[in-house]
Order: structure tokens, then C-alpha cells, then sequence
């Protein structure tokens, strides 16, 4: 069993992810911002984030994955980027010519199959 934590504020889109996690085995914390993940993160130390783009700020996931990879407590916890940026008015904000310190990517919605399949890879990843 892992310890992961969903930054999202979305209450719906967090609490369905809650039970396939649940279901898959995995302990599940939650962060409504990327302030309130960072804080999660320092006190809970999960194994893995899965974590949106847009909530306080257009880029507030990005703050927080860049705020963890230069944490060297944190940089090595992965990161599962779960957004809906590529279809909204803000894709054209979100970098693509750097380095995004994220492990994947994938746009909301995610079929919960494919959700615990691209934990637990990133899971396996971590413990290898």
C-alpha cells in the first residue's frame, strides 16, 4: 500500500480518485492548491502526488512540482500530472520548451484503469 496524495480542487474529480485508489489498495490524502500540498507533502511524506495545473493560480501545479524538485527531501517523490489545461483557454501558458518536473502526464478525464495502472508504474519506478 502506498500513501498518495491529490492535489486538486475539484471535490468531485479527488473524492472519485479517493475510491479507485482506495479500492487498488492505496492510502489517499488530499490538497485543494499547491499551497496546501506542499504543506501535505512536508507532513505526510506520500510516495506519490498526483496533481492538476489550474487551482489558486493558471500554474499553480507547476509552482508546487518545481517547489518539490528543489526540495531534496521531496525531488524524489513522483508525480503524476492529471489536468484538463490542453482543453481550456490556458494551454498556450503551459511550457513546453523546459524541463516540467513532473514524471507523467496525462489530460483529465482518466479512466480509472489507466489511473492505477500509471500509479502503480510510477510506484514501481520509485521503489526500483
Amino acid at each position: 500500500m502506498a500513501r498518495i496524495l491529490v492535489v486538486d480542487d475539484d471535490p468531485d474529480f479527488v473524492e472519485t480518485t479517493r475510491m479507485v485508489l482506495e479500492k487498488a489498495g492505496h492510502e489517499v490524502l488530499s490538497a485543494a492548491d499547491g499551497d496546501q500540498g506542499l504543506a501535505r507533502v512536508r507532513e505526510e511524506h506520500p510516495d506519490l502526488v498526483i496533481l492538476d495545473v489550474i487551482m489558486k493560480t493558471v500554474l499553480d501545479g507547476l509552482y508546487m512540482s518545481q517547489q518539490m524538485a528543489d526540495n531534496p527531501e521531496q525531488s524524489q517523490i513522483p508525480v503524476l500530472m492529471v489536468t484538463s489545461i490542453a482543453n481550456s483557454d490556458y494551454a498556450a501558458l503551459f511550457p513546453t520548451d523546459e524541463y516540467i518536473h513532473i514524471d507523467e502526464f496525462v489530460s483529465k478525464p482518466i479512466a480509472p484503469p489507466d489511473l492505477v495502472t500509471r500509479v502503480n508504474r510510477l510506484l514501481a519506478k520509485k521503489r526500483a
